[in-house]
């Protein structure tokens, strides 16, 4: 008699045990960057994008500070500059150098005025060149879901806007372009795309309730690439941003009307 009671409360305690592992809770790791902080220490899951996304000075910055080249490979532990470095005496010296050099082949007023051409004709082009780029830009998003807004530009404090929507609604890519970062560390974006359209623009898709594509895929205008969540639990909305030189911009101005 004794056995079996003894044999019944083992099975019992094996069924709790195996119970609570079941329904452990799973925490997911969140961080953020440190106001004003000079440095940044890489941890499991960053990427260069990331960092420059959560710093608003953009990875092509952080990669000149910190000399990385593409494809922009981090260590975990290492550390990032988040300031302009100093010129040191020696590389100011050697741009002195390299200026004295330079002005002294312009010593001709005909190099000068043949400059001065170039100069005028460059400016020009430059200028079309921007104009274009901008027309072409406009023409180049597309809404990631067509909702009203909940918050605009301003109501986000400059980061991006908050458009309403269903939970599990279908978010699609506001452009063709490079998944650059996909997950939930950072801070205050939940389930967060990051997605690299050119040299210039990268566009981002937070607080999803499930992320369809990874790191490092190609996707194109119009894919679907998450799912709405909700925000803060309570309304069902996608927080979209787009950046340029890694600082926010009106989305507004970019979207077609």
């Amino acid at each position: 008699m004794n056995k079996h009671i003894i044999f019944v409360f083992i099975i019992v305690f094996l069924g709790a045990c195996s119970s609570t592992r079941n329904y452990a809770p799973v925490k997911s790791y969140q961080r953020d960057l440190v106001p004003g902080a000079k440095y940044y220490t890489v941890v499991k899951g960053d990427t260069l994008y990331s960092i420059g996304f959560r710093s608003n000075f953009g990875y092509q910055k952080l990669s000149k500070w910190n000399k990385i080249s593409a494809p922009y490979v981090l260590h975990i532990g290492q550390k990032i500059k988040l300031f302009k470095p100093r010129l040191s005496s020696k590389a100011k010296k050697q741009v002195k150098s390299t200026q004295k050099t330079f002005y002294k082949k312009r010593n001709s007023s005909q190099k000068k005025q043949n400059q001065s051409k170039k100069k005028r004709y460059t400016s020009q082009k430059t200028s079309t060149n921007s104009i274009d780029k901008k027309k072409v830009l406009k023409l180049f998003w597309q809404w990631p879901i067509q909702k009203r807004i909940l918050k605009t530009f301003t109501q986000t404090g400059y980061k991006g806007i908050d458009i309403s929507g269903k939970v599990g609604q279908k978010v699609k890519s506001a452009s063709s372009g490079k998944v650059v970062y996909s997950g939930s560390a950072l801070k205050g974006y939940g389930n967060l795309l990051i997605i690299k359209h050119n040299y210039l623009y990268l566009s981002a898709y937070a607080n999803n309730r499930r992320l369809l594509v990874k790191e490092g895929q190609w996707v194109k205008k119009g894919q679907v690439i998450a799912e709405v969540g909700l925000i803060g639990g309570k309304k069902a909305s996608l927080h979209f941003e787009i950046r340029k030189n890694g600082k926010p911009v009106n989305p507004l101005n970019y979207l077609p009307k």
